[in-house]
């Protein structure tokens, strides 16, 4: 098990069991065996007095996904306590990035969509979301030479969009809101935070309050994932007493993340992507609508001069400035590989559209493509630059002469 837990870690593992899930969904959509998937996806579990008589797909964004929002929210948690976000002045690029890579694309969208009928504008946030397993798998799997200053910039907006994206869900995504079940969810989520905050470990303990105020927040209308984010954001990140070691939001991240990249967001996955061509239209009615030009064109085209545009934007204006070994073609690939909104655009059509309906078919299909045309273009740019810093490390290593210090770092210090 610690074998796995350990693989599962890995971010281009995780990236690669999403790609294989939404594979397998989109093959087995589209066989003569599709009634079989659809089924499955229809099946439903759960006691219909709760209200929780979900049907497996239902499970999937509103329970699995929880746990990567919950990971999602350690992370957040712990980026804003003790990490990049902490300092205004390592922060300002990558917030301006991610703020600029939602407007741009929302903008695109509602251009595209603005005299569309039958409410297509509500998917106005579809393609403002980063899909941050995916992305940084791509950029694991590119990734030999390039500054590590990049996957960070990358990590920090990653991040901060995941911030955002929730809060959309919460105020634009929040059909009808029942004000008492979300004020009793305070209360298991208040003593959760207090065992946490007293540095208790214990699952027994922490697990039935944790099921508590997701069943609550699930009742209140309230889209149920924002329950474990409130959850990552109660974990404690600083040790209570100095020394070595990890706090307790990294102890749970590390405990959680292989469970929620290896089952969570594949399996998420594996029920969102299963999108048949012909039940959605037919491919060429698809491409044409203009919902699905809209999230391709926001993905591909919006995220790049959205996160490139306020990067220059910022540092233009501003003192702040690329972290050391960044160039501007660097943040253009990187602004490219934002443009994978997997997991999260296609929670936010179900949101505005309606699991299993038309528009929702034709979301599936327009994040798939735009998702792909990302990666593909992100990959592009990345590997050329790959190869420049991999011919320039070549050539500090010819250039050292026998005292071992490249000649490039001598003739730096005598400038």
């Amino acid at each position: 098990m610690r074998r796995i837990s350990d693989i599962l870690r890995a971010e281009t593992v995780g990236g690669v069991l999403l790609v294989i899930a939404a594979a397998v969904a989109l093959a087995w959509a589209n066989s003569p065996w599709g009634d079989g998937y659809r089924a499955l996806s229809e099946l439903r579990l759960g006691p219909a007095a709760l209200h929780l008589d979900l049907t497996l797909a239902q499970w999937a964004a509103d329970g699995l996904l929880a746990i990567f929002f919950f990971v999602a929210g350690l992370e957040l948690k712990r980026e804003f306590v003790a990490g990049d976000l902490r300092d205004p002045a390592k922060a300002a690029l990558p917030v301006a990035a991610a703020v600029g890579g939602m407007v741009v694309p929302a903008v695109i969208y509602i251009a595209f969509n603005a005299s569309a009928p039958g409410g297509a504008l509500s998917g106005w946030a579809i393609p403002t979301a980063t899909d941050i397993a995916f992305a940084l798998a791509v950029l694991a799997i590119i990734n030999t030479h390039l500054p590590a200053a990049l996957r960070t910039f990358l990590l920090t907006l990653a991040v901060v969009d995941d911030l955002l994206a929730i809060a959309i869900i919460a105020l634009f995504y929040t059909d009808s809101l029942a004000p008492v079940p979300l004020l009793l969810a305070l209360v298991p989520l208040g003593l959760f935070a207090l065992l946490v905050q007293r540095r208790v470990r214990s699952w027994w303990l922490l697990l039935p309050l944790a099921v508590a105020t997701w069943v609550l927040v699930h009742e209140s209308g309230v889209h149920a994932t924002v329950a474990g984010v409130l959850l990552g954001f109660a974990v404690p990140v600083i040790r209570r007493k100095p020394g070595p070691g990890p706090g307790l939001a990294e102890h749970f991240e590390h405990v959680f993340r292989p469970l929620s990249a290896g089952v969570a967001v594949p399996v998420f996955a594996f029920f969102a992507a299963g999108v048949s061509l012909s039940g959605a239209g037919g491919l060429g009615t698809t491409i044409s609508d203009p919902v699905v030009l809209g999230i391709v064109t926001g993905l591909v085209a919006g995220k790049a001069i959205g996160v490139f545009g306020a990067t220059w934007l910022v540092q233009r204006f501003t003192r702040a400035r690329l972290a050391e070994g960044l160039s501007w073609w660097d943040v253009l690939g990187l602004a490219l590989l934002a443009g994978i909104g997997f997991t999260v655009s296609l929670l936010i059509g179900e949101l505005a559209f309606g699991a299993g309906s038309e528009r929702d078919e034709h979301v599936k299909i327009g994040v798939l493509t735009g998702s792909l045309l990302a990666a593909l273009l992100a990959t592009v740019v990345l590997r050329s630059r790959n190869r420049h810093y991999r011919r320039i490390c070549a050539e500090e290593e010819r250039d050292t002469d026998a005292d071992g210090i490249p000649d490039v770092y001598e003739e730096q210090e005598r400038r």
